[in-house]
Parts: structure tokens; C-alpha cells; sequence
């Protein structure tokens, strides 16, 4: 029995899963945010274009 709680302590891969879904999420964050930025300064630059064209 203390040998399967030494080895379920030690055991790493749960970790491995928990990290990759916390980098993911802040990846996700990220990329969103930046998409959003752009995309209102995109908007707005199109909009600047197709009034100076008009």
C-alpha cells in the first residue's frame, strides 16, 4: 500500500495534462484578444479607404 501511494505521488503525467490545458487557455486568450484588436483597427482602416475612394 505505500508503495502504490510512493508511486501515484510521484507519478507526473497528470500534471503533463493540466499544463498543456493551462497553456492552451492563455494561448486561447491571447490569440482572441489580438484577433479582436485587429480586427477594430482592420475595420476602421477599411472604412478610412472606402471613404477616401468614394
Amino acid at each position: 500500500m505505500k508503495e502504490l501511494l510512493r508511486n501515484l505521488w510521484s507519478n507526473d503525467e497528470g500534471q503533463d495534462i493540466a499544463e498543456y490545458a493551462v497553456m492552451l487557455a492563455v494561448i486561447l486568450v491571447i490569440v482572441v484578444g489580438t484577433i479582436r484588436l485587429i480586427g477594430s483597427n482592420a475595420n476602421t482602416v477599411f472604412s478610412q479607404t472606402a471613404s477616401a475612394i468614394s
